[in-house]
């Protein structure tokens, strides 16, 4: 009973997997179509062979490399996260840009949204003052 359970699972996990990698395929000839570019024109543009590149859109090849899929997204003008995410390869996590380190930056990490705006319309006031 266990082993049939596993097996389920297994299949399962693997139909997903050639789920995505249809998906890759899929968004990988719609992106070309919608850029009007044949093969050969995305072979010239990104040096990436024809016959590669059929082969990546009819998913007979299911995990392209990160360099690859960079030229692809550069060359099509999508977004390289979501091809390397359709392609099974782990994406970055997005950071919060980084705060701007002032010599009183870490006096000011505590601020409440009302002190934010007291303290920026006193900047702009202090800055006006100092243009005339």
């Amino acid at each position: 009973m266990l082993k049939f359970c596993l097996i389920n699972l297994t299949y399962k996990y693997d139909e997903d997997i050639l789920r995505d990698m249809d998906q890759l395929a899929a968004y990988l000839k719609k992106a070309r179509k919608e850029k009007r570019l044949t093969l050969r024109a995305v072979q010239q543009e990104t040096g990436v062979s024809n016959p590669y590149l059929s082969q990546l859109e009819n998913g007979k090849i299911r995990k392209p490399s990160p360099s690859i899929l960079h030229k692809l997204a550069d060359c099509y003008d999508v977004s390289y996260e979501l091809l390397l995410q359709l392609s099974g390869h782990p994406t970055p996590k997005r950071q919060n840009p980084p705060r701007p380190a002032h010599r009183i930056g870490t006096k000011l990490e505590d601020l409440t949204e009302d002190e934010e705006e007291k303290l920026t319309e006193y900047l702009e006031f202090l800055r006006a003052r100092k243009q005339k």
